[in-house]
């Protein structure tokens, strides 16, 4: 990052960055259904299911009642393991904010050393450049894991993976549903910070020594005639 983009983006990079993977860390959800068991004087029961980062669900237990008797009940545990995109995305986050950090106090402190150094402008691209391209790779894995999480903890999932309620022994219906609207900005961060790193690209080439100005052609002229005289 060019100190110039700095002055344009004040410190851009590392609130969104924050954003991102405060909002993925964060998250919690709820997932539930009610059972009510066939017979007379059946009591409805209540399941509450609490999933959250980093969206192992596979380890989340919650209790089945069995309706074969009052107090039995069965362990089962939600489906999936959505872990690979989330911690991805919120390990990339952790290192850019660190990453911009450290570029600010080298901009502001040291920017007389990046200006004379032609190896630091070109490591700064090019590290520049991976945080881009990782960004849209994190943010797209995770929206895709972010849509399997929702598929996996539907009340409807819920009531499909209990066996009590595939037969005609209980009534099973629909209880809380998830409210992932933070997981939601978190994928929006996501590509917000893509587009920031991406556009910062073009801040940093500029000082690299690929984009150092030509001499003008006027003036390597007059310089010449100078010379002959």
């Amino acid at each position: 990052m060019a100190y110039s983009t700095w002055k344009s983006l004040p410190s851009g990079e590392k609130l969104f960055a924050i954003f991102a993977f405060g909002a993925c860390g964060s998250f919690s959800g709820e997932t539930g259904a009610t059972v009510k068991c066939a017979g007379d004087g059946g009591d409805m029961s209540a399941i509450s299911v609490q999933f959250g980062y980093p969206f192992r669900l596979y380890q989340v237990p919650f209790d089945m009642p069995t309706c074969e008797g009052a107090s039995e009940s069965q362990t089962l545990h939600l489906v999936g393991d959505f872990s690979a995109p989330a911690e991805f995305f919120v390990t990339l986050g952790v290192f850019s904010f660190l990453y911009a950090m450290a570029a600010l106090v080298l901009y502001l402190r040291f920017h007389s050393l990046y200006s004379d150094n032609k190896k630091l402008p070109f490591t700064d691209f090019c590290i520049t450049v991976c945080f881009a391209f990782f960004w849209l790779v994190a943010a797209a894995a995770w929206g895709k894991g972010l849509s399997d999480v929702k598929a996996a903890t539907r009340p409807s999932s819920l009531i499909g993976a209990m066996r009590v309620c595939q037969g005609q022994e209980a009534v099973c219906n629909a209880g809380a549903t998830p409210a992932m609207g933070l997981a939601n900005i978190s994928v929006l961060f996501g590509f917000i910070n893509f587009l920031l790193w991406a556009g910062n690209c073009w801040f940093v080439f500029k000082q690299t020594a690929w984009h150092a100005p030509a001499a003008p052609r006027d003036s390597a002229a007059e310089q010449g005639a100078i010379d002959k005289q």
